[in-house]
Order: C-alpha cells, then sequence, then structure tokens
C-alpha cells in the first residue's frame, strides 16, 4: 500500500505521553540540599571567593570544583529539581516539553524569530535535567578546532569523572535494536558497539537514565564538591553584572539579582575572586548585554550605560537543524528515549519510541488492525546537521528585565551547504526505512499491500527530486536544542575562558562553541566545567 499519515492536526488530540512500566523511584543522592537554599533567605549582601551564574550543566561541575578549596555562590533562576518529579524520571521527558510554561516550569518555553519553537532550562541542572539523556563525548575535530591547547590527559581524567557519577549503560530497546540495524544495512557502518567516544558509524552511548528510569543530571554533580564551602540560591535571577572601571579595563567585582519576592541582593567577590557566566547560550549573552558588554551602538540605542565594546556579543548563534520522520508502530512495545545514534561526517542520525493516547475517533484510525486500541506506540527517526554554517544573532527583549527571553535568530538554512546537508540524511533515512530490519513496522491493507503509517508528513515519494526534498527539509524544519554561539572562544572570550578586555570575568558554557560538539553537548558542558575549574584552581595556587 501507499505510504499513509496522520495530519499533524492530529497531535492535537494526543491526550498524554507515557512509559508504560518506567519506575519513578525517589532514590537519587539529594545531599547538594545542604546547600540549596531560597534566594529569599540569602542575606541582601554578602561575598565569596566565586559567583558562578547558572547553576545548569556547565556551571554545577564548575561550581562543585571550585568549592574543593573556595566559598561559591551559585544563581540559579529555576527551582530544585525535587520540586519537579517529572524531571526525576525517564517518564517526565516528554511531560517537561508539552507543560504549559506558567513562569516556574522546569522547560521555559521560547520560539526562535525564525519560528521554531524551543526549550531551555529553568531548573538547578539546567538543560542536563530535561533532555532525552543522551551521554557521548566530543568528536576529536570540535577539540582540535576550538583553539585551545587541551590536556587530553585532563580532558579524559574530567570525562571520567562526570561519567562515574551519572552515566549508565542502557539495555537496548526493541526498537532501538531495529534502527541501529537499518542504520547498518543503509550503510552507516561500521558496528561500533557500546561506546562514549564519538566515532564514524553506529553505536550504542550512554545514558544519563539508570536501569529503573531515574535521571541524574548535571546538579548530582555538587555532591562531589565540599558543601560547606558551596551555598546554591534557587529562584536567584541575576540582573546584572557590577563592574568596576576603577582600572584600564572593567573588572567584575559581582553581581545584582533579585529573589522571588522581587527583593534585590548584592554579591559580592573577594579580592583575586571571579565572577562567571555559566547561563548557557540564550543567558551568558543577555547578561553580558544587560552589564554593559556588547556592541556600542546597539547598547547606546537601548540607553545602556556602555561598560565595554565588545562587537561580537550576541553575533554567531546557531543551532542544529533536526528533521524528522514520525511512524505509528502496528504493534505495543516498550517506550525509549535514545539510546542509538548513526554518526557520518555531516549529520547523524537518532531515534526514540512512545506511546499515544487519542482521543475516540474512528476516521484517522482506518489503516489499524481491528484489535488495535485508542493507546499506540510510534517512534521518531531524526537527523542532525552536524556542524551547521548558518548563523544568527540575540537582541534583547527588553533592557532593564532580565526575566524577559531575549529575541533569538538562528538563520536555519541560510548557508545552501545546511540545506544540502539536511537532504542527503534524510534520503540516508528513507533508504533505511526500506531495509528488512524496519519491514515488520509497515501496516498491511485488506489488499495485502504494505506501507508504514506516518504521523505527519512523509517522506516525498520521489527521493531523488532536490527540490522535494529541499522543500520537506523547510517545511519540517524543528530543533535538536543544542544551540551554541553569543560568546564565541576567540571572539568574545579567549583560550582561558576569560571575557576579553575585562578582568575577573568568565564564561564557561555553550555560548563559548562555534558549533555543537558531537552528538549532544551535554557530556562536553560537564566536562568542560570541570576541566577549567581545575585549571581556575591550579592558577589560584
Amino acid at each position: 500500500m501507499a505510504a499513509a499519515s496522520l495530519s499533524l492536526s492530529m497531535l492535537l488530540l494526543i491526550l498524554l505521553t507515557n512509559f508504560h512500566g518506567q519506575v519513578l523511584s525517589l532514590d537519587h543522592d539529594f545531599s547538594y540540599m545542604k546547600s540549596v537554599q531560597n534566594a529569599s533567605d540569602l542575606p541582601l549582601e554578602a561575598q565569596y571567593d566565586y559567583i558562578v551564574i547558572g547553576g545548569g550543566t556547565a556551571g554545577c561541575p564548575l561550581a562543585a570544583t571550585l568549592s574543593e578549596k573556595y566559598s561559591v555562590l551559585v544563581l540559579e533562576r529555576g527551582g530544585a529539581p525535587e520540586s519537579y518529579p517529572n524531571v526525576l524520571n525517564a517518564g517526565g521527558f516528554f511531560r517537561n516539553l508539552m507543560e504549559e510554561d506558567n513562569g516556574d516550569t522546569p522547560a521555559q518555553r521560547f520560539t526562535s524569530e525564525d519560528g521554531v519553537d524551543n526549550v531551555r532550562g529553568r531548573v538547578l541542572g539546567g538543560t542536563s535535567m530535561i533532555n532525552a539523556g543522551f551521554f557521548s563525548r566530543a568528536d576529536g575535530e570540535f577539540l582540535s578546532e576550538s583553539g585551545i591547547e587541551w590536556d587530553s590527559n585532563e580532558v579524559e581524567k574530567a570525562y571520567e569523572w562526570v561519567e562515574e557519577t551519572i552515566v549508565s549503560r542502557p539495555s537496548l530497546a526493541v526498537w532501538q535494536s531495529a534502527v541501529k540495524e537499518a542504520l547498518l544495512d543503509a550503510g552507516v557502518g561500521p558496528d561500533n558497539g557500546f561506546t562514549l567516544n564519538h566515532e564514524l558509524g553506529s553505536k550504542v552511548s550512554g545514558s544519563t537514565f539508570d536501569e529503573v528510569g531515574r535521571r541524574h543530571g548535571s546538579v548530582e554533580l555538587l555532591n562531589k564538591g565540599d558543601l560547606k564551602n558551596l551555598r546554591v540560591a534557587v529562584h536567584a535571577t541575576v540582573e546584572r553584572l557590577i563592574l568596576s572601571t576603577k582600572t584600564s579595563e572593567p573588572t567584575a567585582i559581582g553581581v545584582i539579582y533579585t529573589d522571588s519576592r522581587g527583593k534585590s541582593h548584592k554579591a559580592l567577590v573577594h579580592p583575586k575572586g571571579e565572577v562567571i557566566l555559566s547561563a548557557g547560550a540564550i543567558g551568558s549573552p543577555q547578561l553580558l548585554l544587560l552589564s554593559g558588554i556588547g556592541p556600542h551602538s546597539y547598547l547606546s540605542s537601548l540607553h545602556i550605560p556602555l561598560v565595554h565594546s565588545q562587537p561580537n556579543v550576541g553575533k554567531f548563534m546557531a543551532d542544529n537543524p533536526r528533521n524528522n520522520i514520525n511512524l505509528i508502530i502496528p504493534f505495543p512495545f516498550d517506550p525509549s528515549l535514545v539510546q542509538v545514534v548513526g554518526i557520518t561526517r555531516d549529520y547523524f542520525i537518532e531515534t526514540f519510541s512512545y506511546s499515544l493516547s487519542f482521543a475516540p475517533s474512528p476516521s484517522p484510525f482506518t489503516l489499524l488492525p481491528p484489535q488495535s486500541s485508542s493507546d499506540l506506540s510510534a517512534a521518531t527517526i531524526a537527523e542532525k546537521v552536524a556542524r551547521p554554517l548558518s548563523h544568527g544573532s540575540l537582541r534583547l527583549a527588553s533592557p532593564a528585565e532580565a526575566k524577559a527571553a531575549p529575541h533569538v535568530r538562528f538563520n536555519y538554512f541560510a548557508n545552501p551547504a545546511d540545506l544540502s546537508t539536511c537532504v542527503s540524511a534524510m534520503r540516508k533515512i528513507g533508504e533505511m526505512l526500506e531495509t528488512k530490519s524496519m519491514d515488520r513496522f509497515k501496516y498491511e491493507d485488506l489488499r495485502g499491500s504494505r506501507g508504514f503509517l506516518f504521523l505527519g508528513p512523509s517522506l516525498p515519494t520521489n527521493q531523488s527530486d532536490d527540490s522535494s526534498m529541499e522543500d520537506f527539509c523547510r517545511s519540517s524544519l524543528t530543533t535538536f536544542w543544542h544551540y551554541h554561539g553569543g560568546c564565541l572562544l576567540g571572539k568574545v572570550v579567549d583560550e582561558n575562558f576569560r571575557v576579553m578586555g575585562t578582568n575577573s570575568l568568565r564564561v564557561v558554557d555553550g555560548s563559548t562553541f562555534s558549533s555543537s560538539p558531537g552528538t549532544n553537548p551535554q557530556a562536553t558542558l560537564m566536562m568542560l566545567g570541570r576541566y577549567i575549574g581545575l585549571k581556575m584552581l591550579r592558577e589560584r595556587i
């Protein structure tokens, strides 16, 4: 039979997305909560050796490392994970993405000026607490082209420091196994088995979900620090940096932040201390601009007093385009988040499966077998453009309001090479659908003809037609949530992640990356926090 599809409007009929049989356990290590306080309970003014803005994927390992020797304040705008049960288990992944944003949800929604819906973490642990848990190290090309002289032994130790605490080897789900076979049959080889390293071919990688579905995100790395030296303020919104201009180069001496009641607090750093921005690709450039560090003419137009002219703040914003097909499966199986990846030089292919519950409606299910119920299994096969050449910029939504999400444009597919990569990747997915491994996921109609049932658009019938494939890539564009840029290394920060032209101010997060490291950035962001933290400790000595 010809490939059939359900309209995307059918997504509005989804009532629940869940993980059947997934165990919700509260057996997490919440030792770090001894150091966590609501910002409203902190003094109106206090002093620390280091202030880390953003208790996220990079900020938590950085703060834990610095706390081994010095006092550290972490300022996190979101709440603690224990306040949001959905972030603690695999079953909550889709619920977090579907939850309406009320201003205090762990996933903050925003829509880029390209019209693509997106989310960013707003919880202690950052986006590592709302992502799909896939853990894979950076590719060697990312490290070699970063402009940093990495100590390979220290990089290895930093990865291991993270992995020994929060990474598990997943038990491969039925759907994941089938997709891995389809990748190999379609020529995405060799089979690299299980490995955390980035290697061309197909592999199983690590997960931050354990064997019973508990999430172990970046927040648990706080437990590896000295909790006596660590103070973590949640619901703390940093309004701006305090920058002294008494020297030839402005010096970061503290921050102004507000608590959930709107009360203003001041945190200062001791001599030789530093302020470190780890607020992510959206938050870090936003705070630099709010503090008067950015393009002169732009800040002047907003009547923000210029402290340091830095033309590249908020520039070179990029995101990895995601395009995918979604299949309704003719038999039930256990849902799974990302466990398998196919890696080529130009794109990556990943997959996940899930359960859907639909409102009663006979018409959309004419191709379903008679014994099917309203509960269905579905799956997504997605491609990620590995190194997009298109980039855009970030602008402030308000020159005086840190809580207002900035305006971001990524300019997806502005460079024709990115569109060409998408076409190649979607053709590869088309090849995967033709493999024997995928045959059992087809439906059979009354005439005995077999084909896939798509949720949303199917691939073009003529996949050799460039124009049709390009139209598909443009119309099905979405995101992998792997945005980066805004404070690029070599343009805004130096090889030590110091903001160039300033003192005592660094940026340590994905905003410094010119490309996304490998298939998923979280492993490298956590490694980076540990690596730079150790480097800072050595510098103090």
